[in-house]
């Protein structure tokens, strides 16, 4: 029997509650396939260890967790905690500790869900989003000078380096070429950041010319969320910075009905260490403990995570199952339902035990 070693990490908010609907979930396919098992520890890293603790995670944490196959992550942040601290302390640490440098991102419009676009039809929403994961806006260079006084000053500093942009467009010249449109779109803003974005243009033309089969195109960012609202049809994969494909997939789970769906997945293609699945959505500390969280977002990650795993079958039966269960209109209340996290994770759980599943 093929055995994954797992570290469940459900950290903050409902993360706390969309994690366990995603193991449940996960128990079942195991089951129900019979030639896998996953030996799953959870840790209770987040902010909660942050108020015990002084720490969002163990000093040796990352050693800690470099024995594992992947980690299933479930969100970060707390209200009465600063951003940089939870953020930075446990998912960017994880993140670019393990150089999880490609965030890759799918969007679909699922049965049963309808996008507020009026004029979507089906399939026109059917998008991969490559984030740039390590670098760019979000290197953590800069600093604060003059503090309190008027003149005071902070920066931050985008870092784009050649082996970053390289690795980062390889990879979505990659997955467009596996895709059947084999079609991909570059985000820039290259007529107003005339350093980085102009190196981050120069070189997706290098690596285009290793992917002939590839046809590409470049949007500026701003004319891509027009795009994406007006012309969804237009797009299939695309590739962004760190800051530019964080927005930019927020309007596409939007689109696609609620970020509450939108799943990721933080990879090191390399797989030198365990990459990180996780859904888009965040802690949503407003409606924590209320029983009421999407887990449909948790349970597509988890099948991202069975496919990086080598587990394409049981992947392909949960995504089946979750097809189903939104068709049949078992959903939350942020895609138009009534139903609570525990009755859609039985819905699933039960598909997939189904014969059609």
């Amino acid at each position: 029997m093929r055995r994954h070693r797992i570290a469940a990490i459900p950290a903050d908010g409902i993360g706390k509650e969309v994690i366990p609907a995603g193991l449940e979930v996960l128990r079942a396919l195991a089951e129900r396939d019979g030639g896998f098992a996953l030996d799953v520890e959870d840790f209770p890293w987040g902010s909660d260890y942050y108020r015990a603790t002084g720490r969002m995670m163990p000093e040796d944490g990352l050693e800690t967790l470099k024995g594992f196959d992947a980690i299933f992550f479930g969100a970060v942040g707390d209200k009465d905690l600063p951003d940089d601290i939870t953020l930075w302390g446990l998912r960017l640490k994880i993140c670019q500790g393990f150089d999880q440098y490609a965030n890759i991102r799918p969007t679909r419009v699922l049965p049963g869900l309808t996008s507020p676009l009026r004029a979507v039809n089906p399939g026109d929403i059917d998008w991969v989003i490559v984030r740039e994961n390590s670098e760019g806006e979000y290197a953590g260079h800069g600093g604060r000078a003059h503090r309190g006084h008027p003149e005071e000053i902070a920066t931050e500093t985008a870092i784009f380096t050649r082996v970053g942009v390289t690795r980062i467009m390889r990879t979505a010249f990659r997955i467009a070429a596996s895709r059947p449109r084999k079609l991909l779109t570059v985000v820039t803003k290259s007529n107003a950041q005339r350093h980085g974005m102009v190196f981050w243009d120069e070189i997706a033309a290098e690596v285009a010319r290793d992917f002939p089969d590839v046809t590409w195109d470049k949007e500026l960012v701003d004319a891509m969320a027009a795009r994406m609202v007006r012309k969804p049809g237009s797009i299939d994969t695309v590739v962004a910075t760190n800051l530019h494909a964080d927005i930019l997939s927020d309007l596409a789970g939007a689109v696609a009905g609620s970020l509450g769906v939108a799943p990721t997945a933080n990879l090191d293609p390399e797989r030198r260490h365990p990459s990180m699945f996780e859904p888009i959505h965040g802690s949503a500390f407003d409606i924590a403990g209320k029983g009421i969280a999407n887990p449909v977002a948790t349970f597509w990650t988890a099948a991202m995570m069975l496919e990086h795993l080598g587990e394409a079958p049981a992947a392909r039966r949960l995504m089946t199952a979750v097809e189903q269960v939104c068709a049949d209109g078992v959903l939350t209340a942020d895609v138009g339902g009534k139903a609570m996290t525990a009755e859609v994770t039985a819905a699933v759980v039960a598909a997939i035990k189904g014969a059609n599943a």
